[in-house]
């Protein structure tokens, strides 16, 4: 899911940056026959687009913190494990990196072109909110993954659900744990993100969670 929020914020960032370059360097527009800072509606469209920025941005981080808090309630799980240390440092990395990209796209849309404020207030919330994530997930344990009766939650730069019904099939394949469902579709969760010495609670969990006549299992646990 990550990933889907992130290509829709690609998708809206590049008429958004093509729009402040115009305007922010006063380009001309041959077509409409003005230049970029006198272009008519334009702060109607740095508007619109950074409230859609804002938006899809502020999904993600209400996605991500509400499946912080689910994964936190262990008692509501019948197992729940931190992620592997090695997953953790991947995560933190990761999002560090993502928060560093969104912070320099933020400044860099303002820099260009002041009148882009809202689109780059909506990159510097999103910096905030992923540094913020990994300090909250570092120092609160909160990056981990789980089963309860119904389905996997797997919690660590987003939130991913994997239900049992409609389960077909479960292998591993190279480092991916694959979940196969009925109508072709198919889930995937890195096989280090769960620790080592767990691995076998976590199939076996799955196991006992699922009808076994329904469910094929190609795992080694």
């Amino acid at each position: 899911m990550n990933k889907f929020f992130n290509a829709l914020l690609l998708f809206f960032l590049f008429p958004t940056m093509a729009l402040a370059i115009f305007v922010g360097f006063d380009l001309p527009i041959e077509i409409l026959k003005v230049s970029g800072a006198s272009l008519p509606y334009r702060k109607e469209a740095f508007l619109v687009l950074g409230l859609i920025l804002l938006i899809i941005n502020l999904r993600r981080s209400i996605r991500r913190w509400m499946g912080m808090r689910l994964i936190t309630q262990t008692s509501k799980f019948k197992w729940n494990v931190q992620i592997s240390k090695q997953r953790k440092q991947r995560v933190i990395v990761y999002t560090l990196l993502e928060a560093l990209v969104f912070g320099f796209v933020g400044t860099a849309l303002y820099r260009v072109c002041p009148e882009a404020f809202l689109p780059a207030i909506a990159f510097w919330f999103a910096t905030a909110d992923n540094l913020i994530f990994i300090l909250f997930g570092s120092i609160r344990n909160t990056f981990r993954i789980g089963l309860t009766s119904k389905a996997i939650v797997f919690a660590d730069r987003d939130v991913q659900l994997i239900y049992f019904s409609g389960l077909r099939k479960v292998e591993i394949h190279q480092l991916s744990i694959y979940f196969d469902y009925i109508k072709e579709l198919q889930l995937i969760i890195p096989l280090d993100s769960v620790p080592d010495n767990s691995k076998k609670e976590f199939f076996d969990a799955i196991e006992a969670s699922v009808n076994k006549d329904k469910v094929f299992f190609q795992v080694k646990n």
